[in-house]
């Protein structure tokens, strides 16, 4: 038995600490835009079109205007898409860009039916470009609230950088126990899933993209075909950063503290709706991979909890230098996400729910034979066929 604990927990160690050594080495490459350092205007002032779409967002929508319209940059315009909306969206755009303090920067388009072979989202992104007059497009999301000095910050990083392609990772509103848990169980998977470090290198294939804040380069957006190759993509945030990057241009992410916000989710259900809506999705529609990635996550995460209580003697060594891995991983999250590094202890709780939201996910997608996405079904088979 001890023999079996060691291979076990000798493959979860060396799994977890190469992956904090990484983090440890590359996270610090990673700038935070929000520092005095980038407290500067642009040395040219590229126009800015900030793309804004929205379906039944009436909750939030008005806030995520108002906050852009009092943005510190003066060469921006904003166009947001009521992507045919079924609450008081669109009145409340049109409210907004009717007060005097939008001064016609604001524009609203409004979306009535949309064509087949396209997602809503999408189809609203491309909408609106097609529309934009910038020389930077920032394709955002109706629930985003801007501090002032964002897009200012975001240009000088993005100009000194020699940026194709931006991100900027929102800071998350969390107000209940349960989202810090399972946002922070998020993010552990990230990093150990994800490099972000590696985004700048060409020579990898590590790429990003935030549905918050993704801001391209017109040329760049239109070289990669816009978002009409993306038109049948859940994920399109992710995928156009693929998408950008597999084209081999320039491809930075940073951090900034405060200067966009998000509240993503509502309590522990909240997190656990919002993923199994679309997680299915991430493993490309293939239930046999989803069967494999809830192993996964449950041995890596839970394992190394049930070995430091089971394994005897010296057999426990591997087990805790994988929780040491993971609890550093948290500590190193805590001073960029505001989530205390104690709710590591709740690592296997959101493990468990983790594991059941991808059971969840491809439940439902396969026994309804496809999504429903904004009040809008789209067959398996179309999404399959539509995959980037």
């Amino acid at each position: 038995m001890n023999l079996f604990h060691w291979i076990v927990g000798g493959v979860l160690a060396l799994a977890w600490f190469s992956r904090i050594a990484d983090a440890a080495l590359g996270m610090p490459s990673l700038c935070d835009i929000s520092s005095p350092d980038w407290d500067k205007s642009p040395s040219a002032k590229p126009r800015v079109s900030i793309i804004v779409p929205a379906r039944n967002e009436g909750d939030e929508i008005e806030a995520s205007l108002i906050s852009l319209l009092a943005l510190d940059y003066d060469n921006y315009e904003v166009i947001a898409i009521n992507d045919r909306s079924t609450d008081l969206t669109g009145e409340i755009m049109d409210r907004v860009a009717a007060q005097p303090k939008a001064g016609g920067r604001l524009k609203i388009i409004h979306v009535e039916s949309l064509p087949e072979g396209w997602l809503g989202k999408p189809h609203a992104m491309w909408n609106a470009a097609r529309q934009a007059t910038g020389d930077w497009l920032l394709f955002t999301d109706a629930d985003v609230v801007f501090r002032a000095d964002s897009i200012r910050r975001a240009l000088v990083y993005g100009d000194e950088a020699k940026a194709d392609h931006l991100v900027l990772f929102p800071s998350m509103v969390m107000k209940h126990a349960g989202e810090k848990m399972m946002i922070a169980f998020f993010q552990s998977l990230f990093v150990f899933g994800h490099r972000p470090w590696k985004v700048a290198d060409p020579k990898t294939r590590d790429h990003i993209g935030v549905g918050a804040f993704n801001m391209v380069r017109r040329p760049v957006y239109e070289a990669i075909g816009t978002y009409k190759a993306l038109r049948m993509e859940v994920l399109d945030d992710m995928k156009l950063g693929k998408v950008i990057k597999k084209a081999g241009f320039a491809q930075r992410n940073v951090f900034g503290r405060s200067l966009i916000s998000i509240r993503w989710a509502k309590g522990t259900l909240g997190v656990v709706r919002n993923l199994s809506k679309n997680f299915f999705a991430v493993l490309s529609f293939q239930w046999p991979r989803a069967l494999v990635s809830a192993f996964g996550v449950a041995f890596l995460n839970l394992l190394p909890f049930l070995g430091v209580l089971f394994a005897h003697g010296w057999a426990k060594l591997p087990y805790a230098i994988a929780l040491t891995s993971i609890f550093l991983i948290y500590l190193g999250m805590s001073w960029k996400s505001f989530i205390p590094p104690y709710y590591f202890l709740l690592h296997p709780v959101s493990t468990l729910l983790f594991v059941y939201t991808i059971l969840l996910s491809t439940w439902l997608t396969l026994s309804t034979g496809g999504i429903t996405w904004r009040g809008t079904f789209y067959s398996l088979e179309e999404l399959k066929r539509g995959m980037v």
